[in-house]
């Protein structure tokens, strides 16, 4: 398996502050979801014409890949076939996306139709540019037989999971096995961290400090034989009191080589 971090972490930080810690760091990858504040970061000049062909050349001589692009679409098409574009000039092999909640009015059968024809349609649009399109377990969908069943109905060979056994344990109370045993070879990228029970409520706790059952998580990743991207998700963007990035990045790199790296 190999490492990145999710951009909520920093998500106001500069693209060179982020590849220094990640290169420091000892990561292999990054998962851009915020940079400079930004979210639809395909705007940004470092993203644009010379300054992007600079960018991916930086990330390379530091031995960092873009591991995941992640939209907040939910199901915004145009806002999907942007980030494909910059995903492709980047290397990126897919996008993030969510299926999320029931809205108003509707149930929870045309929800998921409606997920399912929206995976598909962007899934086809962007195939050629050499990106997938990766569903997030999030939300009313967490589940691993929602989610997928929303990949069988959209029945595209370009689509994947985005696994986060957190998510799903804390919507749903699925454990880690029962997840991986339900998505399997589906899962493209896989989101880490980690959570403590406190006053009948879970808090986000540096890695390994916490009840989560990560050492489960990591136990059903080799037996799938993954070797994708693990990426810690310290989620610092909407929980400002948790420990700084520059505390917690390092931290999850030497927490994982120290107890899982084989």
């Amino acid at each position: 398996m190999k490492l990145s971090f999710s951009t909520l972490a920093c998500p106001n930080w500069t693209m060179p502050d982020i590849i220094s810690i990640a290169a420091a760091a000892g990561y292999d990858g990054i998962e851009l979801r915020f940079v400079e504040g930004e979210d639809s970061i395909w705007k940004l000049p470092v993203f644009r014409g010379s300054t992007l062909a600079l960018t991916r050349r930086t990330l390379s001589d530091c031995g960092l890949s873009i591991s995941c692009l992640d939209t907040s679409c939910r199901f915004w098409l145009d806002e999907g076939e942007r980030m494909a574009d910059l995903g492709a000039a980047l290397g990126v092999p897919g996008i993030r996306v969510f299926g999320d909640t029931i809205q108003p009015g509707a149930d929870r059968t045309c929800t998921r139709a409606w997920i399912a024809d929206s995976v598909q349609k962007l899934s086809g649009k962007i195939a050629s540019k050499g990106v997938e399109v990766w569903l997030e377990t999030h939300g009313d969908f967490a589940s691993a037989s929602e989610t997928a069943g929303i990949l069988a109905e959209a029945c595209s060979p370009t689509a994947g999971v985005v696994w986060d056994p957190t998510n799903c344990f804390l919507e749903c109370g699925e454990r880690p096995q029962e997840g991986a045993a339900g998505l399997g070879a589906s899962i493209r990228h896989v989101h880490l961290k980690d959570l403590l029970r406190k006053d009948d409520k879970w808090e986000l706790v540096l890695t390994g400090e916490g009840n989560f059952p990560l050492a489960e998580v990591l136990s059903v990743l080799r037996q799938l034989k993954y070797t994708r991207f693990l990426s810690f998700e310290w989620e610092k963007k909407w929980h400002p009191e948790i420990p700084d990035a520059t505390i917690a990045l390092p931290h999850f790199s030497r927490w994982f080589r120290e107890n899982f790296e084989s």
